[in-house]
């Protein structure tokens, strides 16, 4: 294996399951210098060496990079570590972050964050051994962990959890809109083909019966020339009417256009083009029918086109039946934006023929084809005592005919046919989950966590200030005291007349003096009476083969 391969598999092993991309480890690799720097001023506020500072450093590095392949690992190793290299203390907090977010199973994360606490007490234990008082040393190692590391941490499992949900109730919606889609789609079908069945066998069998009687009426010799074309335009209309019979049936059963038999007539343009065909059948009826045009002619989309041509149609049927004789205009006007179809009729011109037959839906249908392309269509009575309908259509517009659904969140799911994905805004969704609850819940869960934060942070500085307070005892003596003990007395003497020592206050105190006596032991003492800030005065007594062997008092820098 290459060089390259074997860095290729060790990125892979290292992002593990996510997808890492260059920006997060660019982003991983910023926030762990920002916290080796802030690291490296604790080490030296601890009074750190260089190695140590370095080592801090680098562990902060490491620990930021690996805390997304082993949470569980550099939880716990970070923990541990910050007994001895401070200068990782604030690394627990993004590894807490981290690791409440991956760690899965509450089980395991439960046990992760117990080892991560007795890592920390116990190697805290071990480290201050000789300060005494394990007991306080718990208790503010353990609220610190709580702080600092257990609160950062559920709070990420609450909000991946959260994310989590929101990501199941996303995709579980989006499949029940895609089923809805599904069976709404199935049932207009099954009702589209008992619509197309009931029109076949209808409609079909009295137009074929039409259409049979008229073509033997036409080679009566009885009628007269005129007859006879007017008994042929009946046929020719009722052929027309079969062929678009059997269009539409088509389309309500499969979606698609039946083809018409090669030796049929084939039916007349159903679009602009085919205006001026109806026209002429009306006037060969013996209708006086104009038609007339106004602007430059543009193409329409196909919706549109059959648009103008059924407003044409259904005005002049409506012609037909309630003003019988009357005179009628179709007027085409090709606006900058629109085409305007107008047809306009006269009063009739005397009492109708027969009974009208009519649905009274013709109008509402006109006005609903005109909405799903865009456009309008008005109808209503003409000056002179006629009657009037005009009907506005884009050039450029696509079909409008979607349907929406209403999906479980009060969203509309704008789906045409099954094509496509349902679009979703899934705002509404995170919306929905805090219905339930009041809505400032979600901001009062979160202040919450945050309030619990703090409270444990205050806690936390105060046993800290407490623990110092009981140690001072431990490790302070006043100019008196240290004047009346005399070097040669024996070291058991002169532990019983002064205090322990041991404390965080003089940890180290002993290094920063005078030379200390080879083989000897020491006890370090700070001064009552200091007054100086800025210095500390020192009191250090060595010990050595039992007695005590040299006493020293030096001042030393904080």
């Amino acid at each position: 294996m290459d060089a390259t391969a074997r860095v290729r598999a060790g990125w892979d092993w290292l992002r593990g399951p996510e997808q890492w991309t260059r920006r997060m480890l660019a982003g991983d690799l910023a926030l762990a210098a920002v916290l080796a720097l802030l690291g490296v001023g604790v080490e030296e506020l601890d009074n750190g060496s260089a190695g140590r500072m370095l080592a801090s450093a680098l562990t902060v590095f490491a620990l930021t990079l690996l805390r997304r392949r082993l949470p569980v690992a550099t939880l716990v190793v970070g923990s541990a570590l910050g007994a001895y290299l401070p200068g990782t203390f604030l690394v627990t907090t993004l590894l807490g972050w981290s690791a409440g977010r991956r760690i899965v199973g509450v089980g395991r994360a439960l046990g992760a964050f117990t080892a991560a606490l007795a890592a920390t007490i116990g190697f805290t234990l071990l480290k201050d051994q000789s300060l005494g008082q394990p007991r306080l040393l718990i208790v503010f190692g353990t609220l610190m962990f709580l702080a600092t590391t257990v609160m950062p941490g559920l709070a990420s499992r609450y909000w991946s959890q959260r994310r989590t949900l929101l990501r199941a109730l996303q995709e579980r919606n989006g499949q029940l809109m895609r089923e809805r889609a599904m069976v709404a789609g199935q049932a207009r079908l099954r009702e589209r083909q008992r619509i197309a069945q009931d029109m076949h066998d209808s409609l079909g069998h009295q137009l074929a019966l039409i259409s049979v009687h008229t073509g033997a009426l036409e080679v009566d010799p009885q009628l007269t020339e005129r007859q006879r074309e007017a008994v042929g335009v009946l046929r020719q209309a009722s052929v027309a009417a079969m062929h678009e019979l059997r269009e539409v049936v088509g389309i309500l059963r499969d979606g698609v256009e039946a083809p018409a038999p090669e030796e049929e007539a084939q039916p007349a343009a159903r679009g602009v083009a085919g205006i001026a065909g109806i026209v002429e059948a009306a006037r060969s009826a013996g209708t006086d029918v104009r038609l007339t045009g106004a602007g430059a002619p543009r193409p329409l989309v196909a919706a549109c086109d059959h648009a103008a041509y059924r407003i044409v149609q259904e005005a002049l049927t409506n012609a037909y039946k309630h003003a019988p004789g009357a005179p009628i205009t179709v007027e085409l006007r090709y606006e900058d934006d629109s085409l305007v179809v107008e047809i306009a009729n006269g009063p009739a011109a005397g009492p109708g023929t027969g009974e009208v037959v009519s649905g009274g839906q013709g109008l509402t249908g006109l006005r609903e084809r005109a909405r799903l392309v865009g456009g309008m269509v008005h109808a209503g009575p003409a000056e002179g005592g006629g009657f009037r309908v005009a009907g506005v259509l884009p050039y450029g517009a696509e079909p409008a005919g979607v349907e929406a659904i209403a999906d479980d969140f009060g969203q509309r799911l704008q789906a045409q046919g099954l094509k496509g994905a349902p679009p979703m805004d899934w705002a509404a969704v995170d919306r929905e989950l805090t219905r339930g609850r009041s809505r400032t819940g979600g901001v009062a869960l979160g202040c919450g966590i945050a309030v619990a934060a703090v409270v444990l942070l205050v806690i936390v500085i105060g046993a800290g200030i407490l623990f110092l307070v009981g140690t001072m005892g431990d490790e302070m003596i006043s100019r008196s005291d240290y004047d009346a003990v005399q070097v040669g007395q024996s070291e058991a003497a002169v532990r019983e007349q002064l205090p322990h020592g041991e404390g965080i206050l003089t940890a180290g105190m002993d290094r920063k003096g005078p030379p200390v006596p080879e083989g000897s032991k020491c006890l370090v003492l700070l001064s009552k009476e200091g007054t100086d800030l800025s210095t500390d005065q020192v009191f250090r007594f060595c010990f050595k083969d039992g007695k005590l062997v040299d006493k020293q008092f030096y001042e030393v820098k904080k």
